[in-house]
């Protein structure tokens, strides 16, 4: 919704004017008082042979009511004298005179004239009040818009804009918003391009940091054009509000001083809000970064003892019971710590590569690469952990060489093996297919374990994200980002999609990028 919407629109004329909208008339009220008179007297005239002369003072008494209602108390004030002449000379004997013969026509005269001063002084008073409340309605309403765009904003940009429009909107004139930064003023919003000229801004400072209103209409710096009201909040004085008003605004300076503080205050009060809640995210943040921080030394450190654990302890076993080890057992325990020491290399190159793809500095060695190599090559790396679980392979015929660092894409392959392992049930089982679409490379790895949830698959390839499914052996959650870097990298795409029945299947697609002949067979 605009700001605009829904606001009674008060433009043109004097502050009092679009407030109560009800315009001073100045010379014409006058005039209008004598041509309703002047009608009075036509009617009545019309009417002689009907009324008594008690009748026509009535209808004079009623233009008095009139003029008092619609065109102010002096307008009424004139009806009523002019009145009590025209009464005199138009109908009271002799007529087209003023002397008087009946002396009881004096006593006519003066009630006729006291009760038009009191009837005009009563209507007048009842105006004011109606004036009162329609001020009093005008700046309530005025006041609610402003807070409810204020309320709106989500930034001190648009905060200061929803200010400057209704302010502008309601006073009409020109508005702008200077906020305080490192203890000066600069602009941060202002009606049609308004800015306070440069050597304005001193009386700005003044206003700022005495937290008091200074310019036009003031009695401080009353000489500036400007009108300069600070805004105070509790503990800190956020910015100044500027406003050019109109001379006619000047004079009523008690209602629009207090309007004026009151636009302050709730733009003072939003600037505080905001900051508050900058501040409430900050701290949020930084306490979500601490604990963030904390998890991630804590699995970094989980990751990196638990294969170092069982390295010491194959080769303390060895070292110290050789003599009594066959040569069976002795192979087995130095195979678990090469095979915990691969593991451990695994990890840090992972850490080091993100560190690389977060600098930038991964550069890519592309060669033409065998698919079905590669694939093996995979295995070949994670095949002590393969045992019990059931691996299908399906390439499409003909596949081709692909342009590739064999390397970095070894270890994308690698990382998805190993996280389908983790979600792979034991006795479980786990598919590779190869496929060539247009021209892409399309590789699959999908396991049949407890899957992801929906509302999760967008994020499994972030930094540190770890699958909330219990089931699941927990990581430092850099696999798989380093997975979509590395493959981001080639100009390929990663994503991750749920199987029917059950299961996660991760899709790596690249770009072919060599020529279609070379081509290898499937064996």
């Amino acid at each position: 919704m605009s700001v605009n919407e829904g606001k009674s629109t008060l433009i043109g004329g004097s502050f009092r004017e679009r407030l109560t909208g009800i315009r001073d008339l100045g010379a014409v009220g006058y005039c209008a008082a004598i041509a309703m008179v002047a009608a009075a007297t036509l009617i009545c005239n019309q009417a002689r042979p009907y009324l008594s002369p008690v009748n026509m003072v009535m209808g004079y008494l009623l233009v008095v009511v009139l003029a008092a209602l619609f065109l102010g108390r002096r307008p009424a004030m004139l009806s009523a004298l002019l009145g009590v002449l025209a009464f005199d000379f138009f109908f009271v004997p002799p007529r087209f005179s003023f002397s008087v013969e009946e002396k009881e026509y004096l006593m006519t005269f003066f009630a006729l004239f006291t009760v038009g001063l009191v009837i005009s002084s009563l209507v007048a008073k009842a105006r004011e009040r109606l004036d009162a409340l329609r001020v009093s309605e005008r700046q309530t309403t005025s006041l609610y818009h402003l807070s409810r765009d204020l309320a709106a904003a989500t930034d001190n940009a648009a905060l200061v804009k929803a200010a400057v429009d209704n302010i502008q909107q309601s006073l009409g004139g020109e508005v702008a918003v200077l906020l305080a930064r490192e203890g000066e003023l600069e602009l941060a919003a202002g009606s049609d391009g308004f800015a306070p000229e440069p050597d304005r801004l001193k009386v700005a400072r003044w206003a700022l940091h005495s937290r008091r209103m200074a310019g036009a209409g003031t009695d401080a710096h009353a000489g500036d054009p400007l009108t300069y009201v600070p805004l105070k909040a509790l503990l800190e004085t956020h910015g100044v509000l500027v406003l050019r008003l109109d001379e006619d605004d000047i004079l009523h300076p008690e209602e629009l001083h207090r309007l004026l503080n009151a636009y302050a205050a709730q733009i003072a009060m939003a600037l505080e809000r905001l900051r508050l809640l900058q501040q409430a995210q900050e701290t949020r943040l930084l306490k979500e970064r601490e604990n963030l921080e904390r998890a991630l030394l804590n699995s970094i450190s989980h990751d990196l003892r638990t294969p170092l654990t069982a390295i010491t302890g194959a080769l303390s076993a060895v070292l110290e019971e050789g003599d009594k080890l066959n040569s069976g057992s002795r192979a087995e325990l130095l195979e678990t710590a090469r095979e915990e020491a691969a593991r451990l290399n695994r990890f840090v190159g992972n850490l080091l590569d993100m560190t690389r793809l977060e600098a930038g500095v991964l550069q890519l060695k592309k060669e033409p690469c065998d698919v079905q190599d590669l694939i093996g090559t995979a295995l070949a790396t994670v095949e002590p952990r393969l045992a019990g679980v059931a691996v299908s392979v399906r390439l499409a015929p003909e596949l081709p060489l692909v342009s590739l660092d064999f390397v970095l894409m070894l270890q994308v392959l690698v990382n998805l093996l190993d996280n389908a392992l983790k979600h792979a049930a034991a006795g479980g089982e786990l598919e590779i297919a190869a496929d060539v679409a247009g021209e892409r490379l399309v590789l699959g790895v999908a396991d049949r374990g407890a899957g992801v949830p929906e509302a999760d698959l967008p994020r499994i390839f972030e930094k540190f994200y770890r699958t909330p499914v219990p089931e699941v052996v927990g990581g430092t959650g850099l696999g798989l980002s380093i997975c979509r870097g590395i493959v981001e990298a080639h100009g390929g795409a990663i994503r991750a999609e749920n199987r029917e029945g059950k299961g996660l299947r991760i899709v790596v697609e690249v770009p072919l990028g060599v020529a279609a002949e070379g081509r290898v067979d499937e064996g």
